[in-house]
């Protein structure tokens, strides 16, 4: 989960309808997107359908955090299935996010810095919601949810 959450938050910044700017004509007129990216996950159209083709589920929204979450969490089992990406690792997981599976296996990474330091910030995040999943478990567990109702 704090992979996920930290991958999304990196991609949309949990906005349900991000995509993407436009670019700009002489500064001044907007013009095409620079990718199909859209929702939680900025999942572009391709990746979401095939998300859909091998998941089954052809209803899923892109807007929709559920949706989005488990988008994510197949693509990192599937990079941790065909890279061997351990799903715990969010730095390399967010590499593979962003390059596609096929970018990482070829390092398109490496001449990118920026990018380098967007997959340190992932994983520094990720820590943060792991931490903070860790306290709440541990809360929950001390308080049944009876006496919190009363």
């Amino acid at each position: 989960m704090p992979v996920q959450l930290a991958i999304i938050h990196q991609e949309s910044h949990f906005n349900a309808t991000a995509r993407p700017p436009r670019k700009r004509i002489l500064w001044i007129i907007p013009w095409r997107r620079p990718t199909s990216a859209y929702g939680y996950s900025q999942a572009v159209d391709h990746t979401w359908r095939l998300y859909q083709r091998q998941t089954g589920h052809s209803s899923a929204s892109r807007n929709a955090f559920d949706d989005a979450t488990d988008f994510v969490g197949w693509f990192g089992y599937r990079a941790h299935r065909k890279l061997g990406i351990s799903r715990a690792n969010a730095f390399r997981l967010y590499l593979a996010y962003h390059e596609g599976l096929g970018g990482y296996r070829r390092h398109t990474y490496r001449h990118k810095r920026w990018l380098i330091r967007v997959a340190r910030k992932v994983q520094r995040i990720a820590w943060i919601y792991h931490a903070q999943l860790n306290r709440c478990r541990h809360r929950l567990k001390k308080e049944s949810w009876w006496r919190r109702i009363f």
